[in-house]
């Protein structure tokens, strides 16, 4: 997956219900633009530039994958289902909602719709002290200053003053209650982009599976009777000495890790590719070290049809992928099925995500995380 872009937008409203017109801009950005991380405190500075009423002003931290005019495109929308009508008249004006697309990670952008970073950032103290908030390690591009230093040095003198608190999103959604959460799916669900990009948001620790490191798997899918065996082994060794190393790194009872596998997968991939004796002798072996793992406190299977699984193997192009047949996918997910029916002591959420692509669809994204939150309670 490629990685998340850090946006920062401004936000200033001065007609109406200024708190209100801020709350709902941040939901809807939230909801149809990317995830927001974090939003500063709201600020009322006085209007700039023009005689007006004073602004409520507020910065956030967005997280997404498109291009910064997308964003810009995107915004604009919001801007008008919040009521914003945009004149051609020249100069400062009241508004509804205002919202300026300010940094785009640590890129210069210089086109006729857009400059980036914005290029007024460093004389408004309205944009400076909500950025501030954000605590962001981040340096003008240009000026090769921090937020902090633009402040000391900034011509403009007018009084910011902190009004409240903002609700950030994502406080909504505490998935950190959940110490260790393992996502689970077959060839192609996608779970390692969605442990990646939830990584990111939420500020998790990760295990992530070292299939790219298997010398067995390509050999696999070219003889698979023979290689079955060595490579149903050698995943197992390699997942539990991963696993057994890297979550003895972290305290499952403090910080939050996000996994993209189960050692249990094992056994379920083991059933279907073994002999019947091979797999007797697997299993003693499995039982003896699945004893000693860590259980996750919640065990998420993301089911994708078998249909949509191949058009993402295809996709991705690992070219020792590209043989899988159909029936194999179903009686992986047949296995996945038939352990998750047999857990007594497991907390499992099965989500269907078929219809769904949280990569490109940040609303189908927000899907998943919603449907996590209702396993919290």
């Amino acid at each position: 997956m490629k990685s998340q872009h850090q946006i920062v937008l401004s936000i200033g409203s001065n007609q109406g219900n200024r708190l209100e017109n801020i709350e709902s801009c941040i939901a809807l950005i939230h909801q149809e633009v990317g995830t927001v991380i974090q939003v500063s405190k709201l600020y009322e500075t006085p209007a700039w530039g023009f005689e007006s009423d004073a602004f409520y002003n507020c910065a956030l931290l967005l997280h997404s994958t498109s291009s910064a005019h997308k964003i810009l495109n995107q915004i604009l929308k919001v801007e008008k289902q919040l009521g914003r009508i945009r004149s051609n008249q020249q100069g400062y004006q009241s508004r509804i909602i205002d919202v300026d697309l300010i940094v785009f990670d640590d890129e210069i952008i210089d086109s006729e719709k857009l400059q980036v970073p914005h290029p007024l950032m460093q004389n408004r103290k309205f944009v400076l002290m909500p950025m501030q908030d954000l605590k962001l390690n981040w340096k003008h591009p240009v000026f090769q200053k921090s937020v902090s230093e633009l402040i000391t040095i900034t011509p403009d003198d007018s009084i910011c003053t902190v009004v409240q608190d903002l609700k950030n999103p994502l406080q909504e959604i505490p998935l950190e209650k959940f110490n260790y959460i393992a996502f689970e799916g077959n060839i192609g669900a996608g779970k390692t982009t969605l442990v990646n990009k939830i990584a990111d948001d939420f500020n998790a620790k990760t295990v992530l599976e070292r299939f790219a490191d298997n010398p067995f798997l390509p050999k696999f899918y070219k003889d698979q009777n023979r290689y079955a065996f060595p490579l149903e082994m050698s995943f197992l060794a390699d997942r539990y000495q991963q696993l057994s190393d890297d979550l003895a790194q972290f305290d499952l009872f403090k910080d939050f890790v996000v996994a993209d596998y189960h050692i249990f997968k094992s056994l379920i991939f083991a059933k279907i590719t073994l002999a019947e004796d091979e797999y007797r002798l697997y299993r003693n072996l499995f039982d003896i070290i699945y004893k000693e793992m860590p259980k996750p406190d919640l065990y998420i299977y993301l089911y994708q049809n078998t249909e949509r699984l191949l058009q993402n193997i295809k996709k991705r192009g690992r070219n020792y992928e590209q043989n899988i047949e159909a029936s194999y996918l179903d009686k992986i997910n047949t296995g996945y099925f038939d352990y998750i029916k047999s857990q007594t002591d497991l907390n499992v959420l099965i989500i269907d995500v078929s219809d769904r692509d949280f990569v490109r669809r940040h609303e189908d994204y927000l899907f998943i995380l919603n449907e996590i939150q209702k396993k919290i309670g």
